[in-house]
């Protein structure tokens, strides 16, 4: 299935994305409706949960082939991928697992989502330094503005690979190169690319990306990526049977963690969650990233300049290709945002509601691969 084959088939799309039947859903980047083949999958497998043990219905072999697939989408190993479940989860696991040293100092950036502030600023508590990210425009991070404000005592870095207001993508792998040379760790708030743009994390230390936004899939079905070198370095901050030796379901008097990312699931996986991430995952691959990114990139061509001739701002609206993405946020001078915003809703086109420090408004757009022109150009005729 291409997405040529879905733009142009208005049956098969709407088989394969029920949303589309009823609304107009441009809000991936907050929580995304599932595909067809995603429900049915979660539905099939809850159905055969009636039957028998719940662990021992799901097909053989099937989560590891998940940690395979979220390996290719984030270019690293299947033994460094574990699942731990939300975003928020997988960045504490990092914050709290690292032995911080006294003279420790992190950079982060303190506009991006709360769930990759405050476990780093919690951190305060533990006498590491919190650095605050100085940048000029709302969420635009460039390799330059990180080599510029790291030194000596800086033990990691922790950003968002695109902000999630502001839709600037930063150069992962200009960042995580200087950072390695450096032996500065590098952690990864992956979650608004992963799915949407080729999100490489060969040179990143961690990772973390819930399923429910651009990889269209269940809440709570997160990945997160611990790079193999330093999987020694970040301590599991929860145990339990699955990921401490126990056997026969016997503790033990010394506690062995798995020789992988699997340290870091202590207890049963949401198998749910996880059925339904693999569906999406196989979805994705199908239609593949390079392919989605490209038409992300299509729509915010003519979009962007669409939204301005009716007088609105766009948030990085120059953005070269290599930092674009889907995420479209707009303003207008005298314009009542969360009203407009209101009567969208109401001629059922589902758009995000973001306000960022200052107090000022913007409707976010993020439409995905699957959304038509005829959607978008609907959304410009009621705005």
């Amino acid at each position: 299935m291409t997405i040529s084959d879905i733009l142009s088939n208005e049956e098969l799309r709407r088989h394969e994305f029920p949303v589309v039947r009823e609304k107009i859903f441009l809000a991936h980047a907050g929580v995304c409706p599932i595909p067809r083949r995603v429900s049915e999958a979660i539905v099939n497998y809850a159905q055969q949960c009636t039957l028998g043990d719940q662990e021992a219905l799901v097909p053989a072999m099937q989560i590891q082939k998940s940690r395979e697939l979220a390996a290719r989408l984030l270019h690293v190993k299947p033994d460094e991928i574990a699942f731990v479940g939300p975003t928020s989860l997988g960045l504490s696991f990092v914050a709290a697992g690292l032995q911080w040293r006294k003279g420790d100092n992190i950079l982060i950036y303190f506009d991006d989502y709360p769930s990759n502030v405050y476990p780093w600023t919690a951190l305060a508590e533990k006498g590491v330094q919190v650095r605050l990210m100085n940048i000029r425009e709302l969420g635009k991070i460039r390799a330059i503005d990180v080599i510029g404000q790291v030194d000596e005592n800086t033990r990691l870095v922790a950003l968002a690979s695109n902000h999630f207001v502001a839709g600037y993508r930063i150069d992962i792998r200009a960042i995580g190169e200087f950072l390695r040379k450096r032996n500065i760790l590098f952690c990864l708030d992956a979650i608004q690319t992963l799915g949407a743009f080729p999100t490489p994390a060969d040179n990143v230390d961690f990772a973390a990306a819930d399923a429910h936004k651009w990889l269209l899939g269940p809440c709570a079905a997160g990945i997160l990526y611990v790079r193999k070198p330093v999987q020694e370095k970040l301590k599991p901050t929860v145990f339990g049977w699955h990921n401490v030796h126990c056997p026969n379901y016997s503790a033990q008097e010394t506690i062995v963690h798995p020789t992988n990312a699997r340290r870091y699931e202590a207890g049963s996986e949401n198998l749910l969650g996880l059925v339904g991430l693999h569906a999406a995952m196989e979805l994705l691959m199908d239609v593949g990233v390079e392919n989605i990114a490209a038409e992300l990139l299509r729509k915010r061509k003519w979009l962007v300049p669409a939204l301005q001739q009716k007088g609105y701002s766009v948030l990085q609206a120059d953005a070269p290709a290599e930092n674009a993405s889907g995420i479209i946020s707009f303003h207008g001078e005298g314009s009542d945002i969360p009203a407009l915003h209101k009567t969208l809703e109401e001629a059922n086109i589902i758009t995000s509601l973001r306000t960022d420090r200052t107090a000022r408004r913007y409707i976010r757009l993020s439409p995905h691969f699957y959304n038509t022109d005829a959607e978008l150009n609907r959304l410009l005729e009621l705005l």
